[in-house]
């Protein structure tokens, strides 16, 4: 290909779930709707931690971060998609898509680091709740966070550097609602080889290592409940892990179920499925934790009472 071809793609067509005017309707509705769930139920989780002074510990400290990614994690895709149908358009130009792309990257990244240092931070406090208070301290809690956000923030930009490089031609289509890394591969004319060898190298490291992480340190916990003598230890043990683990089996489901597999067999099922960790996650998080939490509602109580 030469090097003028490589100008010709200047923006992608974003198609969304649906072609069907009635049913993009729907779609508008329910993403508008869980969109606003989400900022708002993220938003007073971060609310409650910061005015509750019982809830300054790592657990609600990791918590509160999770819901200020969970935050930005949506708001990267779906404020373009709600536009994009209020102003009857599908475009996305060529830049506003590698943007997007590298900020998914990163707060995807991001939930799935997060997700394992709050399993440690459970670990911890099942398998070694003398010494929780000496081995979580504040400084090593705010260290955990900042590691995170560095290698997230190295990680992505190889894949958008990898990514720019590539030649895009008459094809510009992209049967989603965001501009989903796998999809705009396959729309690419240049060979996307070495992209494809990193997304499933580099890119499966950094994704499955906190993924790893977390099931070696429920391997723990589980082994320590099974030697508690009382029901009602376990019984508390697993209550302060069951939203978590809520939360991973939905995050790392869909993902691994959806990207797990060579981009030659990306359908729109996948797409469709995808619309799990990219939407209804962050909005369902607020609710599973708060739900399952009674520091988190009492929070949420008093706030209200006061206002």
């Amino acid at each position: 290909m030469d090097g003028d071809n490589q100008t010709i793609t200047t923006e992608f067509l974003l198609l969304g779930l649906s072609e069907e005017s009635d049913q993009e309707e729907v779609v508008f509705g329910l993403f508008l709707g869980m969109y606003m769930v989400t900022i708002s139920g993220n938003l007073l989780i971060i609310l409650a931690i910061s005015c509750d002074p019982h809830l300054h510990t790592p657990m609600y400290f990791f918590l509160a971060n999770l819901s200020t990614v969970d935050i930005c994690f949506s708001s990267v895709s779906v404020p373009k998609a709600l536009v994009n149908h209020m102003v009857g358009s599908k475009s996305i130009s060529y830049t506003e898509c590698m943007v997007q792309m590298y900020f998914m990257f990163i707060f995807g990244n991001m939930d799935s680091f997060l997700l394992s240092v709050m399993a440690y931070d459970r670990y911890v406090a099942i398998c070694h709740p003398l010494h929780y208070t000496m081995m979580m301290r504040p400084r090593l809690c705010v260290l955990l966070v900042a590691i995170s956000w560095v290698i997230t923030n190295l990680n992505a930009p190889l894949h958008i550097l990898l990514m720019v490089q590539l030649t895009f031609c008459s094809h510009n289509a992209v049967h989603h609602f965001f501009c989903d890394p796998y999809l705009v591969l396959k729309l690419s004319c240049s060979d996307t080889f070495i992209n494809d060898v990193t997304a499933f190298t580099e890119g499966a490291v950094i994704f499955i290592t906190p993924f790893v992480c977390i099931v070696v340190s429920y391997a723990y916990i589980y082994s320590k409940v099974l030697k508690m003598p009382s029901a009602h230890g376990k019984r508390k043990a697993l209550s302060t892990c069951g939203s978590h683990l809520t939360v991973v089996c939905l995050f790392y489901g869909t993902i691994l179920g959806v990207y797990m597999h060579p981009i030659s067999s990306y359908s729109l099922q996948d797409a469709v499925a995808s619309v799990l960790f990219t939407v209804v996650t962050p909005m369902a998080n607020p609710f599973i934790y708060s739900l399952r939490n009674r520091d988190i509602k009492g929070a949420l109580r008093k706030i209200i009472l006061r206002s």
